[in-house]
Parts: C-alpha cells; structure tokens; sequence
C-alpha cells in the first residue's frame, strides 16, 4: 500500500510525507503539489502507521478547502476532524462550552450583524466624536486578534481614539453576550478561554487528537497559533504547511513571525522545502524568483520544474490607463485563437483600476467576468430570511428581531404566533419545511413582485438558500453552516456575471488561482507597492509577496504593464514604474 500511496511522489515530497513523528514545517512553494502531500500524509499515516483516523485533526482556512481534502481523503477515513479553526472551535464550543457558561445554542454573529450591534451600541453610549462603525469593528477584531479583552485594551493601547474604542468594546461585548452570541473571533478567543481555564478540556482534546495538520500556516494570526500550540504541545505531532513567500494578509492579523516562533515552541521540528512547480514555465519561475529573492524576513524557495524555457516575459509602458486597457484588449482578441477567455486572467493591487479595462473591454465588445459584486449571504432578502430562522432558535436575538420589525409590524405580529404555535416542536423540523411555514405564516413573499426583475432575482435567491435548507434539515445545523461560510465567501465563485469572460480581480482574490495566461497590470509606485507600505519594511515585503503571487498565477504566458500616467482615486498623476521592476 504505501508504494501506492508514494508512487506519484517527487523524493521532496515523498521525504515530508514519511516523517510520521514529531513536529515537521513543510515550505511548499506555488503549484509544488501541497495538498498531494497533505492528503499522502494523512493516508501514510493510517495505512502504514496504523495511526487511528480519528485521532487526526486537520484545520484549513476554508470550507471549501475541507471539503477538497475530505473528497481526496475518500470516504474510507473519516478523520477526526477536518474544517477551519472557526468551525472546529464552534464544535469544541457547542460541546464544552458550558464548563465557562456559555450556552449551547448560542449563535454567531457576522459582519452585518456585528456592524448594527456596534451601531446599537454607538447609539446608547452617544460618543460626541465622529467614527464608523467600521472603524470600531477593525479596532475590536485587531485587539481580539491579540487577545486582548476590553478588561485590558487600554493597558495595550493609548492613542487618541483609544477610551472611546475601549467604551464601545465593554459595550459590544456587553450586547453579544445579552443576545447569546459570539462573533467569529470570539469563537477562537472563547476556545482559548475554555482552555486555558479548565487543563482537562485542553487534555480532553490533546489527548483526541494527537495528530495536527495546519494547511495554509502563513495566514495564521496570533490567536489562531496560539491555539495550535495548545493543542499540540502535549504530543508535538504538529505538521505546518505554507510558503511565506504568498503570505499576503497582515491586514487580516497573519503574522510572518509565526513560523519562528513555531521553530521555538516546538524545537525538534523538521523542515521540509518543496521546491518543485508543476504549474509554470521555468521563464516565469526565474522571474519570480528575482522579484522575490529581495525580501529579507522570511525564507525564499527556488522553485524549479521540467517544464524548460517558455515564453518570455512581456513588459508594456502605456501612455495611460486607457492606452493599457487598448493594449490588454488587442492582445486578448489575438489570444484568444489559443486561449478560452476564462483561461486569462487580469490582475490588479486595487479595485479601483478595473473601471478603465472595463470601459475599454464594453466597448470592443471583449466579455468578462469581474469578482465581486454583493454576496450571497449578504443580499437583503437572504438577511432577512435568516432573521426569521435566528429568532426562532433564539428568541433573545435583538438583531434579528429588529430588522424583522422593520419589515412591518403586522408581518412580526404574525411571525410571532407563529412562533408561540411552533417553539416546542421548531427545532425538530427540516430547515426547508421551517421556512416556507415562515413564509406562509407572514406572508413575506408578498414584499416582492415577480414581473419586476430585481424582485424576480431575489425570489430565486430565496430559492437558492432553500436548497441549502434542504442540504442542511437541521436547523441549527444549518445557521452554524451559513454563518461559517459566510466569513469566507469566494465572491466570484457564484456571482460572476459572464462565467466564459476574461477574468478581472484583485491580486488577493487571485491567490490560489492559476491561469495559463496573466496580466499584472498598474505596476506602478504607488500602487504596486501601494503608497501606504513604503515607510515598513514588513509592508514592502509583504507588498512585493503580492507581486509574487501574481506572478506564479502565470503556467504559461505573463505580461505586466504600468503606465506613465494614471487618473485613478479622482485625480491625475504622473506614474513611475514599481521598484520591483527596476530591481
């Protein structure tokens, strides 16, 4: 079996793949096979090391990511667990979450709720300065991110807006827990608490799952290590995968540093260099490997690959932004004998640069597909629907409540016979059956003509989540599932307007992604590194990791263009070319 499991292993590969004991650190650079070695790790493991599947804990930082390797695993192993750190921390939650008085049918708050939560609180607490409640919100996730509670922000934090961030903290925290909620911070944050404050909890789960395996480690944040570090102190079968050389979320708390202080806490570590790319040509590897080898603060891998030499790399300075979109529309009208039009991919620093390419692709009549637009979750009448189903399984639920209300006071009149008829026997109904009764009973559906074709649309988003309703009956399965996919909505994978279109997105949507033809566009000062990183070096680097990724998007073709003029945020300025293609 384990020839079998080795057989389409390169030897870096197959050397991280048989470590089977202690913790190991595996730098698996763009298109080197990481997820092939995850799933030959895990399988290795029980065929070979009779390790129980059970007794394996593999976290990734998407749904979408779990069910991948769920589905590669195959259904012969169901592992203990394998799911995002939020997910997994719900799980823990909903299990032994009462040892620090949590209830179990608390529910999770995301950013829309987390937002009027704020504003509720912003409104009670009558601040005479002026801020967003966005601006709160990155403040409290930042501290959170820290762990640090409003107990102890303003030890850490004395800037001018830091009493007035502390106030809306102790207010915030203060409503979330009225409404018997957690935002998805707190689901890790509280995870910490349960461990940190009962050690035969933390041995309870130390002790179930010996064997942790951490994809995509150079996202991880603080809290999200430290977690790791509890779970895995006891046994130290810790395997970390990641290339910091794509690490590109400092703006989400991801800290670069995480790699050596996992060096230090687990000091017997192996660390394995998968250096090998079945993606791109060697032209644009080489390429990419100039740009990136400047950073100083992480480790640099060279990749290498059999597929020798390739298409050179194409460099264009426009005379402006609408010159560049000419130049990005001629080439593609002359690829597109060779390539589909989803085959290439435009990618960009800000959202912002778009409205040029598409101007000038609308008008030669080249189809595309931009990522972005409002998510699924996100959309009003999906709000709302959750709003009904929430306050249900919760009746304590201000939020919910209120924008049930604002939907007119006969229609939550309704709902609430509805509810005093249906609390005893709701929670054991399926999802779908809850809420055309919803429907039914209050007569929503009424709020939307379908010969109007906004209302049309969001009646098939209706039903679109009842479909969901059907995969999940459970109902409180089923918010906990909306909830966690929420926070990581891809928002391209469904909304995109033309799927056979060139591909237009930002280069942090494009991570994961490859094309056989890319376009970096706007490589510019100022832009690409954007102007707000040339006072860190952290953010430089982080800036040029940026360039990188959407260099190694690139198997095939790579053209990068800058202009010397831009009109962009409103105003017109004189371009220079990025320091990364002058280095």
């Amino acid at each position: 079996m384990q020839s079998d499991i080795l057989s389409h292993l390169n030897a870096q590969q197959k050397e991280a793949v048989l470590y089977s004991r202690g913790s190991s650190i595996i730098l698996a650079g763009a298109g080197s096979g990481k997820t092939r070695v995850l799933i030959a790790k895990v399988i290795n493991l029980i065929e070979n090391q009779k390790v129980n599947p059970k007794s394996i804990l593999m976290i990734t930082f998407t749904n979408k990511a779990a069910g991948e390797m769920k589905a590669r695993i195959g259904l012969s192993y169901s592992l203990g667990y394998v799911g995002t750190f939020h997910s997994f921390c719900a799980r823990v939650l909903r299990i032994d979450g009462q040892f620090i008085g949590l209830k179990k049918n608390f529910l999770i708050y995301d950013d829309d709720d987390q937002i009027a939560l704020i504003k509720s609180v912003l409104k009670k607490i009558n601040l005479t300065k002026k801020y967003t409640a966005s601006y709160f919100l990155n403040r409290i996730s930042s501290a959170k991110n820290q762990l640090i509670g409003p107990e102890k922000y303003l030890e850490i934090f004395s800037d001018y807006a830091s009493s007035d961030t502390n106030l809306v903290y102790q207010g915030y925290q203060r409503e979330l827990k009225e409404n018997n909620a957690l935002d998805f911070d707190d689901l890790i944050n509280t995870t910490i608490k349960l461990f940190t404050k009962n050690k035969l909890i933390l041995e309870k789960y130390q002790d179930k799952y010996p064997y942790i395996l951490v994809d995509e480690f150079q996202d991880t944040n603080y809290v999200q290590y430290f977690l790791t570090k509890l779970l895995g102190q006891k046994n130290k079968n810790v395997t970390v995968v990641g290339d910091f050389s794509q690490s590109i979320y400092s703006w989400r708390g991801a800290e670069i540093k995480n790699l050596e202080k996992f060096k230090i806490d687990f000091p017997k570590t192996k660390v394995f260099y998968l250096e090998k790319n079945y993606r791109s040509s060697q032209t644009i590897l080489d390429y990419a490997y100039q740009v990136i080898s400047k950073n100083q603060t992480h480790p640099i891998l060279h990749l290498f690959t059999d597929k020798k030499g390739g298409e050179e790399v194409t460099f264009y300075e426009a005379t402006n932004e609408e010159d560049e979109g000419i130049y990005l529309a001629t080439l593609i009208n002359d690829l597109k004998g060779q390539h589909r039009l989803d085959e290439m991919a435009i990618l960009y620093r800000t959202n912002a640069q778009s409205r040029a390419i598409e101007e000038v692709f609308l008008h030669s009549g080249i189809p595309y597909a931009l990522i972005g637009g409002t998510r699924f979750y996100e959309r009003k009448e999906i709000k709302d629907v959750l709003s009904y189903l929430r306050l249900l399984v919760n009746p304590v639920d201000k939020l919910s409540k209120e924008r049930i209300i604002k939907l007119g006071k006969g229609r939550f009149e309704k709902f609430k016979s509805y509810y005093e008829e249906n609390k005893e026997t709701v929670i054991n109904k399926n999802t779908d059956k809850v809420i055309e009764e919803i429907f039914q009973a209050t007569d929503y559906l009424k709020i939307y003509d379908p010969e109007v074709e906004e209302d049309y649309t969001r009646l098939e988003n209706i039903k679109e989540l009842k479909s969901v309703a059907i995969a999940f009956p459970s109902l409180p399965q089923f918010l906990e599932q909306v909830a966690l996919v929420e926070s990581e909505y891809f928002e391209g994978e469904k909304n995109s307007k033309n799927k056979n279109g060139v591909r237009l997105m930002t280069l942090h949507q494009a991570k994961g992604l490859e094309f056989p033809v890319v376009f970096v566009v706007g490589v510019e000062e100022g832009i690409l590194p954007h102007s707000r990183s040339f006072d860190d070096i952290y953010s430089l680097e982080e800036e040029r990791r940026l360039f990188y990724v959407g260099i190694t998007r690139a198997k095939e073709r790579l053209f990068i263009t800058y202009t010397r003029q831009r009109f962009i945020f409103g105003q017109r300025n004189y371009s220079m070319k990025s320091r990364f293609l002058e280095e």
